[in-house]
């Protein structure tokens, strides 16, 4: 299913949501409402009318920083899933483009992340289990980036521009793997996202 990239297909959870003619292409774009200060929130452009348990979403994404961006903003962006119907759980793979292709290692180790609202949020992953929810892979802001998210029960892959194989894989979606729910197209802090060409098979 190809979902047109119209506002009125979205609702803005915590979000402004706008389209642009984007050279030649109408696409959408999302910035995360700045009154919400914490991380890992409902802040996406949720599509409507969508059911999603299992399957494949893809979509491509540009990411910019904001001229307000604080100095830990990354271009945060990313697919959210099995969102449930008042935005209190769903599930999440995001992208950090400026760490793609950075000289720290560590930054670049920490390019791909997955959270699952509203419990575990990067910084627990991180302290809990270092490494195992983020991954390296090549990327920059102000190019287009093909994501693709792949959902079986409780096992969820994340591809990075095509790639034949899986940039970062989750075996324990922390909702389990029963749950079904609305997509969205999430933002973070200080990041204008553009969005296009997004599928649900």
């Amino acid at each position: 299913m190809n979902i047109a990239m119209r506002a009125e297909n979205f609702i803005a959870v915590n979000s402004f949501i706008t389209n642009l003619d984007f050279d030649g292409t109408e696409v959408l774009r999302v910035i995360k409402d700045p009154k919400i200060k914490a991380f890992d929130e409902p802040t996406y452009a949720r599509v409507i009318g969508t059911t999603f348990k299992n399957g494949t979403i893809e979509v491509k994404v540009l990411s910019r920083l904001l001229p307000d961006a604080p100095e830990f903003a990354r271009g945060f962006l990313g697919i959210a899933f099995r969102i449930d119907e008042n935005n209190e759980h769903f599930e999440s793979l995001y992208i950090r483009p400026t760490n793609g292709r950075n000289e720290n290692q560590l930054r670049r180790n920490r390019s791909t992340q997955y959270f699952s609202y509203p419990d575990y949020k990067f910084d627990r992953f991180r302290a809990e289990s270092p490494g195992e929810y983020e991954s390296y892979a090549d990327m920059d802001l102000d190019e287009w980036i093909d994501l693709k998210v792949k959902v079986d029960g409780e096992h969820a892959e994340l591809y990075v521009n095509n790639s034949k194989h899986p940039v970062l894989v989750v075996n324990d979606l922390k909702h389990g793997p029963d749950k079904e729910g609305a997509i969205g197209l999430w933002v973070e802090e200080g990041t204008e996202g553009f969005f296009k060409d997004l599928k649900v098979y």
